[in-house]
């Protein structure tokens, strides 16, 4: 059986084009939606995605780091009293050890490793 050929609906007369657009006078009618493509998927999927951090230069990570107590809590108060975070002023004084600007305390005296005797 062959498909019926419409004709364009500016060809048509008034009859015409409501029984060809009929489908879409139901409130409940929903067109046949087309698959996504692989570009409609990521922008999905980055859309759905939870916000994160703002990304500054190449990105951040989390670490673990030992540090005094005391240090640590005199650290706290200073961010605190200057409106920034414990990371924002570790960053900052990292900045300032790398550029030069801070001083770090010399390293240790290396104390000479006893060495091993040979057993004849």
């Amino acid at each position: 059986m062959k498909k019926k050929t419409q004709k364009p609906y500016w060809e048509m007369n008034t009859a015409e084009l409501a029984e060809a657009t009929k489908e879409f006078d139901d409130p409940n009618y929903h067109p046949p939606a087309l698959p996504w493509t692989k570009e409609d998927t990521a922008l999905h999927e980055r859309a759905m995605r939870k916000p994160g951090r703002p990304r500054k230069g190449l990105g951040s990570l989390t670490i673990a780091l030992s540090i005094e107590r005391g240090l640590l809590s005199r650290a706290d108060r200073l961010a605190k009293k200057r409106g920034i975070s414990r990371a924002q002023l570790v960053a900052a004084a990292l900045k300032g050890v790398i550029s030069g600007k801070m001083k770090l305390p010399a390293p240790p005296k290396s104390v000479p490793k006893a060495r091993k005797s040979r057993a004849a």
